[in-house]
């Protein structure tokens, strides 16, 4: 029997069957693609979250030594304590100003964390029917 005969001898119970198990196959083969690319997304992640630790590690060093090199090049014109203390001082203003700027962008993340909650306490209620 070829497959025009078959689908016109087909009851209505197997045309139901048939889509159902089309249904659940294309189902399964779509979640095993998010599955592969969940997985490839999160490695290419992982990659990046190592290689931006890498960079924050040579930043961290690049600017210890450079300070290093500051203090140095200051204890020639001056005595050694005075000279670390200035670049000390210079860290100091840079951490107060980097400081001041994260305060302010976290206090804009705060402004829509309470409009937030308050939707997120209206679901269950809009979920009643109230």
């Amino acid at each position: 029997m070829s497959a025009p005969e078959k689908e016109r001898t087909q009851s209505v119970g197997e045309l139901l069957g048939d889509v159902t198990r089309d249904m659940s196959t294309l189902f399964r083969q779509e979640i095993d693609l998010a599955k592969a690319e969940l997985r490839e997304e999160a490695t290419q992640a992982g990659k990046a979250g190592g290689m931006l630790g890498g960079a924050a590690l040579a930043g961290f060093l690049t600017v210890l030594f450079v300070s290093y090199a500051a203090w140095w090049g200051l204890s020639n014109v001056m005595d050694q304590g005075w000279a670390a203390l200035i670049v000390a001082a210079v860290w100091a203003v840079v951490t107060a100003i980097l400081l001041a700027v994260g305060r302010n962008k976290l206090r804009q993340f705060r402004g829509v964390l309470p409009r937030t909650q308050q939707t997120a306490r209206q679901v269950p209620n809009a979920l009643r029917g109230r």
